[in-house]
């Protein structure tokens, strides 16, 4: 019996967000209310909040849905820390690429610092998970700067980066951005665990 209520939450979830996402590309996000996206998934309203607060929180599971799939196969299990650290880098300029004529210019500017502030939060969760568990792992003592202010750091610059190669039409490869990206955070990292 759990396998089934397990299958019926992941559908629910599912539905919901792929009606946030259908959303996102007709309006901007800061427009799209609860109810729309419960009239478009055909979720009742104590469904939707039984499994979120809000229409951010729903966003944000949508985030973390998008890293998992990559995070075990992008994650390095041996090499440098940094390069276990930056796992999630290329696989999301890839994933941007991919998508980039769906939603684009009608999620605006707005709704894109909307989206790119709940991705920066998740990374910065992400990254820290991440940190917390190289260093459990590591023989050197944690670094000197704290992991909350590092982790922020790195997924601040990440979205700039990110928001940089969208305003200038992703005139650069995925590979091409990531490699900008890893040349303006690899002098902190090496600073900090080298």
């Amino acid at each position: 019996m759990k396998g089934a209520e397990d299958r019926r939450i992941q559908k629910t979830h599912q539905l919901l967000r792929g009606s946030l996402v259908s959303l996102i590309s007709e309006k901007p996000y800061d427009c799209i209310v609860v109810k729309e996206i419960l009239d478009r998934a055909n979720v009742g309203r104590s469904t939707f909040y039984t499994h979120f607060r809000d229409k951010d929180d729903l966003l944000v599971s949508g985030i973390h849905e998008m890293l998992r799939p990559v995070q075990s196969t992008a994650q390095p299990a041996g090499g440098k820390r940094r390069d276990r650290i930056l796992w999630f880098s290329l696989p999301i300029f890839e994933y941007h690429y991919q998508h980039r004529h769906t939603a684009g210019d009608r999620i605006g500017p707005r709704g894109r610092a909307i989206l790119h502030d709940h991705l920066r939060r998740v990374l910065a969760e992400v990254i820290a998970n991440t940190i917390k568990k190289s260093t459990r792992d590591a023989r050197k003592p944690t670094c000197a700067v704290p992991v909350d202010l590092l982790c922020e750091y790195i997924a601040s610059t990440f979205v700039l980066v990110l928001n940089w190669w969208l305003d200038k039409g992703m005139t650069q490869s995925p590979a091409e951005i990531d490699l900008v990206f890893y040349k303006l955070i690899a002098p902190t990292l090496a600073a900090v665990y080298d």
